[in-house]
């Protein structure tokens, strides 16, 4: 396929238009989707642009069939895509179960809005539980959390690259608020920054006879025995644990001697920054900690950013009512460290919300 961006440059877009452009760059080469905001701008510049680089789009009769699209692309070996936001996200919470049971390199793009329901059009941090840890049974998936269009781009990128080789599905979460707005973001084609790009392949209607040539595939999502069941579901975990470590990201600063962490994740994070410069500034030693990956969730690092501090308090500021909040306490389970929350669902987070909150628990 030929280069999209050409020489790194400089753009002032949407998140929307990122993931396009970032999609294309990856050598995506089909996305199917249904319309549904935040997230429908994706699907509208990926249709204006896939054209000019052979690309190919089709837009479904809903978001069921959309996922399900995406995993049949992905068995016949293409480099295929979603994207979708709300209740999007909830009906394709089947494909994406069978997607992880299946393993299949998929990825998808959650542009997060408002719920319960269809709640709002426009943005929150409410769909933390639903990505991480949705679809039927005991899937395993990634997930990695965006705070800025250069992220997007970036994540997009690597996503493709993390679903194809560890053949688990990826999911790059952002929001409304990333989707809409526009900033500055450096756009690049992979191979110019040495990333090589995982080859997609075919995983069903393979050439041999098998048994004599080749395995069978065992492309399966339903199992008639308990105990088969069993070994599935264990290998699998065993699988991505051992992945875990090379997948795993997270950002922390000033957490050497912090008196209190502030935790946080996507868009929110950047008010999370902002606060913890205010604070020191100020006398007050709070320390940022910011996983990238939702899942698998950075346990370890986080446990040792308290360790190494000998933080008192840990704040957690999320625009949702405590998803992120109980991920934490999930994964710091045993830890003693009292958690303090600042929870503000469906509505943007300020650097100052972060700093009055702090001052009014230090």
């Amino acid at each position: 396929m030929q280069k999209v961006v050409g020489d790194p440059r400089k753009a002032f877009i949407t998140g929307n238009e990122a993931v396009a452009w970032a999609a294309l760059a990856a050598k995506a080469e089909i996305m199917f989707g249904y319309p549904i905001t935040p997230q429908n701008e994706v699907m509208h510049y990926w249709t204006r642009l896939a054209p000019k680089y052979n690309r190919k789009f089709l837009q479904t009769e809903d978001e069921l069939s959309a996922g399900f699209t995406t995993c049949g692309a992905i068995q016949a070996g293409k480099k295929a895509f979603t994207a979708t936001a709300g209740p999007g996200n909830v009906l394709m919470q089947e494909p994406f179960g069978m997607a992880e049971a299946m393993r299949l390199p998929l990825l998808a793009v959650i542009q997060q809005r408002g719920g319960p329901s269809s709640g709002t059009v426009v943005y929150s941090q409410q769909e933390v539980t639903l990505t991480t840890f949705g679809g039927n049974g005991e899937g395993h998936r990634i997930v990695y959390s965006t705070s800025s269009h250069q992220e997007i781009f970036d994540y997009v990128i690597k996503g493709f690259n993390t679903a194809w080789k560890y053949r688990f599905p990826v999911f790059v979460l952002g929001d409304g608020y990333q989707a809409k707005m526009r900033e500055p973001l450096e756009m690049y084609d992979p191979e110019d920054r040495g990333i090589e790009m995982v080859k997609p392949y075919a995983l069903v209607g393979l050439d041999g006879r098998i048994g004599e040539t080749r395995e069978p595939q065992h492309l399966c999502n339903i199992y008639s025995l308990e105990e088969e069941l069993y070994e599935v579901v264990l290998k699998i975990a065993g699988d991505y644990d051992a992945m875990t470590p090379e997948v795993v990201e997270y950002e922390e600063k000033e957490c050497e001697d912090a008196d209190i962490i502030v935790v946080s994740h996507g868009v929110v994070s950047r008010a999370a920054d902002d606060a913890v410069k205010i604070l020191r500034s100020q006398g007050i030693k709070a320390g940022y900690f910011r996983p990238i990956t939702l899942r698998p969730f950075p346990q370890k690092q986080l446990r040792e950013a308290l360790a190494k501090s000998g933080a008192g308090k840990i704040l957690i500021a999320e625009s949702s009512y405590g998803q992120l909040e109980r991920l934490t306490k999930q994964e710091l389970y045993g830890e003693t460290v009292p958690i303090k929350s600042l929870l503000m669902p469906g509505v943007g987070i300020v650097d100052s919300d972060i700093v009055n909150k702090v001052k009014s628990i230090m």
